[in-house]
């Protein structure tokens, strides 16, 4: 007998006698309590005719018991009777008053027109104020006082909540049938474990020992193979296996200390959103939003911030796949001076709270059209400056943007006043992970990951990035893009894949 059946058999067996012991139990426990199998809906009945409420709807009803006692007119106030029906309503009951056959008031929750005439008659002596009733299928639960107005009419108040018996009675039985369930399947599974370890487990003792080789980073052994049955297989997939992992060790190692990498790095990418997100904040704290109109641009500030963060995220967590161009590009024809503004104009607060001056010069006479990616982009320009920014020293701070077009291409030049890059590092700069700065501290050289996301980006968009720096007056980057053909099509109609 093959171990496929083995397990079927048993298995199939434990599934067998646990729905059949929780079944018994289930009609055991019924019959017990009820007599009679077929009174569990009147079980319930009783249940509720005794405990219809819950504790604080119990109290919303004994206040409205006591309005009725003592001042019934006051019943019929409807701003009353809905501050009262939104108290139920937060519980989830629903309050009803009638005078003699009239609805005075019907909460909006009942979607059933016949509940008039499923409410019990008058009782003015109150005899059973707790019971339940049933309208077509739905089951409900009240507390209801009988009571006379002032000019002897009669009244009562209804406090209903609807019940789902079936449902309530599971809740209450479900801990003693899952015991029993328990016990059951422990000892099917004794018992089963006996059988299945006599005839399986023991096959398997040569697998666990070689998974404890394996675990003890010790590859240099070969697995003997056994006969041609499910475990005989599964050992020659496990032989297949050990030999992949041995060739595979290497760039295991090798992912594993990228691993290490992006996490000590990802800190970088985040704090930059995080940052100007503050910054707006501070300003509306500090009433520098006085007006509306600046209002509703710190609030789209905010939310366009909040925004970069969330896709930041899905970036930082995709760069394998960028840097294997698998991450798809929806470009679009846009004007590349407009672009750029509208940059510059959102980071330039940001900027100023840090006393770092920025300015840019676009020549707006002309557009340029290239075709972008709008948010990647949008990226690539948060990314150089916000590195430009680790390495400000001077007191007078700045950064300059300039955009120089020619009849093939654009190429857009960021200027900063900072430390400057060595000549020995400039080739480096784009490479992932890699700060010129050799102390490797975060809070001045950066995660390592702007300018190699950047240099991805670019590369997506079939352009090139590069650098200039002279130590001591600050650093250049440059990229260039193709300008966009009259006949280009926007990404509407186009979707590249990078």
């Amino acid at each position: 007998m093959s171990i496929r059946i083995k397990l079927l058999l048993s298995y199939t067996g434990m599934l067998v006698i646990s729905l059949v012991m929780f079944a018994l139990t289930a009609i055991l426990i019924t019959v017990a309590i009820t007599g009679d199998i077929h009174s569990l809906k009147d079980f319930y009945k009783v249940h509720y005719q005794l405990n219809p409420l819950t504790e604080q709807e119990e109290s919303i009803f004994l206040e409205l018991k006591s309005i009725a006692k003592k001042n019934p007119d006051q019943l019929l106030d409807k701003d009353l009777l809905e501050e009262y029906d939104f108290k139920l309503r937060i519980e989830q009951a629903a309050l009803y008053v009638r005078r003699e056959k009239e609805t005075l008031f019907k909460s909006y929750t009942f979607h059933q027109p016949n509940m008039d005439h499923a409410l019990p008659d008058y009782d003015l002596n109150n005899n059973q104020i707790r019971n339940t009733f049933n309208v077509d299928e739905r089951f409900y639960s009240y507390a209801k006082y009988d009571f006379s107005f002032s000019d002897g009419q009669r009244g009562s108040v209804f406090v209903i909540r609807e019940r789902s018996p079936f449902g309530e009675m599971t809740r209450r039985l479900l801990p003693i049938l899952l015991v029993l369930l328990a016990g059951v399947l422990i000892l099917a599974n004794l018992l089963l474990y006996r059988w299945i370890t006599k005839t399986v487990v023991n096959r398997l003792n040569l697998l666990r020992d070689s998974a404890n080789h394996i675990k003890d980073g010790n590859l240099n052994f070969k697995l003997e193979l056994c006969e041609k049955d499910e475990i005989g297989q599964l050992n020659e997939a496990f032989e297949s296996m050990r030999l992949r992992l041995q060739e595979s060790v290497d760039l295991r190692f090798h992912y594993e200390e990228n691993r290490k990498e992006l996490i000590s790095n990802i800190s970088h990418d985040l704090r930059t959103p995080i940052t100007t997100i503050k910054g707006y904040v501070e300003g509306i704290r500090d009433g520098v939003a006085d007006t509306p109109e600046k209002m509703e641009r710190y609030v789209h500030m905010i939310y366009s911030k909040a925004v970069d963060l969330d896709r930041l995220v899905d970036e930082l967590f995709l760069y394998s796949k960028l840097d294997l161009k698998q991450v798809p590009f929806n470009f679009q024809q846009v004007d590349m001076r407009r672009f750029l503004e509208d940059c510059m104009e959102e980071l330039s607060y940001d900027l100023e709270s840090k006393g770092i001056h920025l300015e840019w010069d676009l020549n707006k006479d002309e557009p340029v059209e290239v075709m972008l990616d709008l948010e990647k982009m949008k990226r690539v320009i948060l990314n150089i400056i916000m590195n430009a920014v680790q390495y400000m020293d001077k007191s007078e701070k700045s950064i300059q943007l300039s955009l120089h077009s020619d009849h093939e291409s654009v190429t857009v030049e960021i200027k900063d006043n900072g430390i400057g890059i060595p000549k020995e590092a400039i080739s480096h700069i784009f490479e992932r992970f890699y700060r010129a700065e050799p102390s490797r501290n975060s809070a001045s050289g950066g995660s390592g990951l702007g300018l190699a996301i950047a240099r991805q980006i670019i590369d997506g968009h079939g352009g090139e990035i590069w650098a200039s720096s002279e130590q001591g007056k600050g650093t250049s980057l440059f990229f260039r893009l193709n300008k966009a053909r009259p006949k280009e099509r926007t990404s509407n109609e186009t979707n590249l894949d990078h």
